[in-house]
């Protein structure tokens, strides 16, 4: 069984307080309200998140590359030996019925590294390299919104918030993916690495597909059966693990890291590998119910972005989310 760790523990622990950070959030964007929003969008599901339910546990390790170091001298891109992984992988919003062959829902990748003596660090990917708000008063007003179904306010809303409506856009202009193993996932918040010499980089999160970027015309995603997802991955576990590059899009000045609906010119960018995810088989999915996965859980050599207001509140949202789906 996997263990979450004394870091995340501690994490998990410090979210449930649930600490607002303003006065203005305190009144309106809090976790607590964050988390009722999407339950009036999607319904509340006993025992279930309120965000992605639909998904399954795997499990496999990570590599890191021979270069991984001169970016960071966090433990996981340093190891010698593989890095046992636990990850999960979902479709976005809080339906858990959600199709797989919703074209317009982002597709998620969560893992946890583990780095031995019960201690974790986590990421969290999405199939879009931006999120729907750039901090948690917008996402508020726009689950709120979105929950009236009064397609006039939505379409207003939209109007006078488009950055709301580029990773839907983004989503739409791609194919349906036709494996979880076959899409590309971006971490959407900017961190910051530091090596061995002191050496300091801005940078986001990319997971390529070895098996390439693989998708369904539409015709074909509406055959689809709604639970497709993990039947395919059953038949390409068995010839295989299923594999990504982990690669740090390196930033430049100027790149936002305070707003991850902002998309990074990705095509002018330098990349470097970080190494390999293997995914290796499945794992029971209590492991990965058992706690949270939590994008600020980062050790020493990576920094969390420190004007991102939702990278913090993605946190206590979590946990607000993990304490009513582990209440009796």
């Amino acid at each position: 069984m996997f263990s979450y760790g004394r870091v995340a523990a501690a994490t998990l622990v410090a979210a449930l307080s649930i600490v607002p950070l303003s006065r203005a959030h305190a009144e309106e964007a809090d976790a607590e309200s964050l988390v009722n929003a999407l339950n009036a969008v999607f319904g509340a599901h006993k025992g279930l998140r309120a965000a992605h339910p639909h998904g399954f546990c795997v499990k496999g390790n990570f590599v890191p590359s021979a270069e991984a170091a001169t970016l960071t001298k966090a433990q996981h891109f340093n190891s010698k030996t593989p890095v046992g992984v636990i990850a999960r992988f979902s479709m976005a919003g809080g339906n858990p019925e959600a199709s797989d062959a919703q074209k317009d829902n982002a597709r998620g990748f969560a893992i946890h590294f583990d780095l031995g003596h019960d201690n974790t660090t986590d990421l969290v990917m999405i199939s879009a390299p931006v999120f729907n708000a750039r901090d948690p008063d917008q996402f508020l007003k726009l689950l709120k919104t979105v929950a009236t179904h009064d397609t006039a306010k939505i379409g207003e809303f939209f109007k006078d918030n488009p950055n709301t409506t580029r990773q839907v856009q983004y989503l739409k202009a791609h194919h349906v993916p036709a494996s979880f193993g076959t899409v590309d996932y971006w971490g959407v918040h900017a961190f910051t690495a530091t090596n061995a010499d002191g050496k300091k980089q801005v940078f986001k999160y990319k997971a390529v597909p070895v098996a390439g970027d693989v998708g369904l015309s539409d015709e074909d995603a509406k055959k689809k059966d709604p639970d497709f997802y993990r039947p395919e991955l059953k038949e390409r576990l068995a010839k295989g693990p299923v594999q990504f590059k982990l690669t740090a899009i390196l930033g430049e000045p100027g790149d936002p890291t305070d707003d991850p609906t902002a998309l990074w010119p990705e095509d002018k960018r330098k990349t470097l590998t970080l190494g390999t995810i293997s995914i290796t088989g499945f794992e029971d999915n209590a492991t990965c119910d058992a706690g949270i996965f939590d994008p600020t859980t980062v050790i020493d050599g990576i920094e969390g972005p420190a004007n991102d207001k939702i990278f913090p509140m993605r946190s206590q949202a979590y946990a607000v989310s993990f304490s009513r789906r582990a209440a009796p």
